[in-house]
């Protein structure tokens, strides 16, 4: 009798080893499904703080999120980090492009790539 449920209610659906190969395409498969996640609810995030820009800080609204969301730990605290990093990437390049700009506004050599271009088309021709 109990061969009979082993058969129809099976421990596992397959085999406990996999051949190597097969191990590492599964782990990779993981990766990348695990990583989608991790984007989404960045990006879900990223909504969130965009939505209550007005109503909460940005470390607040990502909060809300992930307490909404549900999202357990260690999950949690990379979604807040990455969204974090975005954040900052959108935020600290605009200011320092703009510092340096004001620095560096006559001091850029010109480009001359049409001089250049049309300087090899006489050559040619």
């Amino acid at each position: 009798m109990a061969n009979i449920f082993r058969r129809l209610f099976p421990e596992t659906l397959f085999a406990r080893k996999l051949e190597p190969a097969t191990e590492r395409r599964l782990r990779l498969a993981v990766a990348r499904a695990e990583e989608a996640i991790v984007r989404a609810h960045v990006d879900n995030g990223l909504m969130f703080v965009d939505t209550l820009a007005e109503d909460l800080p940005f470390d607040r609204a990502i909060e809300a999120y992930v307490r909404e969301m549900a999202v357990q730990e260690p999950l949690a605290s990379t979604v807040v980090t990455r969204t974090l990093v975005i954040l900052g990437q959108e935020l600290v390049p605009y200011r320092r492009r703009a510092r340096e700009a004001e620095e560096n506004d006559d001091t850029k050599p010109q480009l001359r790539l049409d001089e250049a271009r049309s300087r090899g088309a006489k050559r040619g021709a």
